[in-house]
């Protein structure tokens, strides 16, 4: 077992533990799941793992924080140097530590007592996994899928903006007066300040719309986001978007790249209108995949990004 600093600044490190997590576990939704994979992805990245023997990128995993992990991984880093500390060109900057015999005793026993880990991003990392484990058959190091794990007090989820190519037919200002009728609307700042509402740029101005003011919210974790709120009370009653996966009149936008993203592709002509969410939380996330949910399509952009290649599992 390793533990691994994946930060984009010195104030801002992510900590985990990186190490192989049980196949079986994921089968029995110990890992926890929130996202549908696509069976083309899944067959790509079998054959590799298959072809290779081997993991090369890890299954970026979450859970409650425990402070048996965390002191653990603090004595860990205070011990001594890394054996890799290095800064990749996107300016993240990764460093391992390798765990001793006693430690490694110590964080198996803490996260054996989690009740669940939760997939962050890499469904279809694990889905592979677990298609290869029991293509190969003979290995038990393939029973295994490289992972890391972060307390959730770590994760940093941006929002997965929307934008729109056309107005369904419409005029701005039909457009807007729609969206008018159908929510409290007033101008309003590129970004939200809080769940519920969602900054939608349209025709050079920025517009704050209360989604949550459009009807009553959902019974269960998945109505109740604010992509689930936006899709089913603006996109497709207003828009004409049915199904987000299919229609090539929506596209997504990482929150990665700000909101003056937005503004470009409305101001050049690429979208009509922009959609700039507030970001689902971690806690949003555990509720859903506790509750055998999928999260809406697009819905998360973890920052920042393991490294391919840093960490192989051959199995």
């Amino acid at each position: 077992m390793t533990v691994m600093v994946c930060s984009p600044d010195a104030s801002a490190a992510l900590v985990n533990a990186a190490a192989c997590f049980s196949v079986a576990e994921y089968n029995r939704n110990i890992i926890r799941k929130h996202e549908r994979t696509r069976r083309d992805k899944e067959d790509d990245r079998t054959r590799h793992m298959i072809e290779l023997r081997a993991q090369t990128g890890p299954v970026f995993l979450t859970h409650r924080p425990d402070v048996r992990i965390d002191e653990c991984s603090t004595r860990i880093r205070g011990s001594s140097a890394p054996l890799i500390d290095f800064e990749a060109s996107d300016g993240v900057r990764h460093a391992i530590w390798r765990v001793d015999h006693a430690d490694t005793s110590a964080l198996v026993q803490a996260f054996a007592s989690l009740e669940a880990l939760y997939i962050a991003d890499g469904h279809h990392r694990a889905a592979s996994a677990a298609r290869a484990c029991d293509a190969v058959g003979d290995s038990e190091e393939a029973t295994f899928v490289l992972g890391v794990a972060f307390p959730s007090s770590q994760v940093r989820i941006l929002p997965y903006n929307r934008t729109v190519r056309d107005l369904n037919g419409m005029t701005a200002e039909r457009f807007l007066a729609a969206v008018a009728d159908r929510f409290a609307t007033t101008p309003g700042p590129a970004t939200p300040a809080v769940k519920g509402h969602v900054s939608m740029y349209a025709a050079g101005k920025w517009y704050l719309v209360n989604l949550r003011s459009g009807g009553v919210s959902g019974t269960n974790p998945v109505d109740d986001l604010d992509y689930s709120l936006l899709q089913d009370r603006l996109l497709t009653p207003v828009l004409g978007i049915q199904d987000v996966r299919t229609d090539p009149r929506i596209d997504f936008v990482g929150g990665a790249r700000g909101v003056r993203a937005l503004e470009q592709l409305v101001d050049d002509g690429h979208a009509a209108v922009a959609f700039s969410m507030f970001p689902v939380s971690v806690v949003d996330l555990m509720a859903v995949a506790d509750a055998g949910g999928v999260m809406p399509p697009k819905s998360t952009w973890f920052e920042p990004k393991l490294r391919d290649g840093l960490l192989i599992h051959e199995i």
